[in-house]
């Protein structure tokens, strides 16, 4: 229980004791399994029990409620889907228009049930800054990329561009060339989240078994060490944590992301940065930052981390002073009176990213699978509508949520993409980290030529597009 606090500043905040939930002791047949504790899994059985009370579902968690990256992530609850953009690119305006809709809605659609369920989660919702900020390549990309959004029909009231002055008026980052701004973000404490929806699938009969990690699984049956469960619905929400259940190893890469927390700043300190309505920021460079204002006055900032080879999960979070330190440097660059505040917690979590980065959502009736993931870190908000998408499944209904470009209803995991070998795998993904380095090093330089900085844009550029 102590090492369970240990996880992440989102953990170690919680006022429950973290006792552990009963273990599997005795073989169950069921109508719907599922492998994991976490957003997806706890989201799907809130829906099913939601809309067919009388499902008899059992959720085996290898630790606790909120262990993995439900209970370690930066608490953005987006109302989006990884490369939404180009997955409805090629539907009718109309239709794509509804798609974006009912991402959008995602935000809204949580607090809804965290009003309704009693889920304190530090829910805000100001929307989210995408920062040009550190060297004037980003403001080119960032107004390329917005250029493209409205190009898919979405207007202003969905992503708009802001001057340095407006994006002052919500966050004050040095070096601002301005920002893309959308209101469809929140801000949320995620453990909190995670820990108030496992009791409420619990009250709504839902039978929840932890430190019941599952051994192997199959068609219609899970095993643990100490119990087997048949059901109808074997649903794996484990993500990241795929390569614990194969084959899913092969489709879902674990890759992780790193986070750090100051100690509680001053007022005088808030009102020099901002960020007083809950809102999201980040900027616009290849190293994936993430930010935002705790509800105990704490700056969190998280950025991309790294790739183990032979998709080896990474247990120990213990993050190496370097590991620190560069986020430091890029939140310190942000806000240089922050240099040198005490941080407090430093963390990290694995997370699962699907080849061509295509997140999904698929179940096959013949086998009794269903499956969502390939979030790519944008689970907080994606697990929801991967959670609503399955239950609809499972249920057979033939709505909205089965009818997007990331839900498949036949076939199982011959619908997905598997990664490549080893090496390939790490030398790739290692090779593409170290051109996004070299570009943002390069760029961060302002002596540094503009060949030299065409050249590293460019390469990264070439880079990435590997990557998809």
């Amino acid at each position: 229980m102590t090492a369970w606090r240990g996880i992440s500043l989102w953990m170690d905040q919680l006022e429950d004791s973290l006792t552990p939930r009963p273990t599997l002791e005795h073989d169950l047949d069921v109508d719907v399994v599922i492998i994991g504790a976490g957003y997806t899994g706890l989201w799907t059985a809130y829906y099913l029990k939601l809309q067919a009370p009388g499902l008899n579902i059992a959720i085996l968690e290898a630790q606790t409620a909120g262990f993995g990256a439900s209970g370690r992530n930066g608490g953005w609850l987006m109302g989006n889907l990884l490369n939404d953009d180009r997955l409805l690119a090629t539907l009718p305006a109309e239709q794509r228009r509804a798609s974006f809709d009912l991402l959008h809605g995602i935000p809204d659609e949580v607090a809804q049930v965290a009003a309704i369920e009693g889920i304190d989660c530090h829910y805000r919702k100001g929307g989210a800054l995408y920062c040009a900020a550190r060297y004037p390549e980003q403001e080119t990309s960032q107004r390329q990329y917005l250029e493209h959004l409205h190009k898919l029909g979405l207007g202003d009231q969905d992503y708009r561009w802001l001057t340095p002055a407006q994006v002052a008026d919500q966050v004050r980052v040095d070096r601002c060339y301005g920002a893309i701004f959308t209101p469809h973000m929140a801000t949320i404490q995620p453990a909190r989240l995670a820990r108030g929806l496992a009791r409420t699938v619990q009250r709504m009969g839902v039978r929840l078994y932890e430190n019941s990690p599952v051994t192997d699984w199959q068609p219609r049956q899970v095993r643990t060490a100490k119990a087997t469960v048949r059901s109808h619905w074997v649903v794996p929400a484990v993500e990241g944590y795929s390569a614990n259940l194969p084959p899913l190893g092969r489709y879902h890469l674990p890759v992780q992301s790193l986070l750090v927390a100051t100690e509680p700043l001053s007022d005088a300190q808030w009102q020099g940065i901002g960020l007083e309505h809950g809102q999201a920021f980040g900027e616009a460079s290849r190293q994936v930052t993430y930010g935002q204002r705790s509800a105990d006055g704490r700056l969190v900032f998280g950025a991309r981390g790294g790739y183990r080879f032979g998709g080896q999960l990474r247990h120990d979070f213990t993050l190496s002073d370097q590991e620190i330190g560069l986020r430091r440097y890029l939140f310190g660059e942000l806000f240089p009176q922050l240099k040198d505040v005490r941080i407090t917690h430093a963390w990290g979590g694995n997370l699962g990213m699907a080849r061509r980065f295509r997140p999904h959502m698929l179940c096959d009736h013949a086998s009794g699978l269903a499956l969502a993931g390939g979030y790519g870190g944008e689970g907080v908000g994606a697990s929801n509508l991967g959670g609503r998408t399955l239950a609809a499944l499972i249920l057979q209904q033939h709505n909205e949520l089965v009818r997007q470009p990331w839900v498949t209803c036949t076939g199982g995991l011959a619908n997905l993409k598997a990664w490549e070998p080893e090496p390939c795998r790490w030398l790739g993904y290692n090779a593409i980290i170290k051109s996004f380095v070299h570009e943002d090093q390069t760029l961060a330089n302002p002596a540094a030529a503009p060949w030299r900085r065409q050249l590293a844009s460019r390469l990264a550029d070439v880079m990435e597009g590997l990557m998809r």
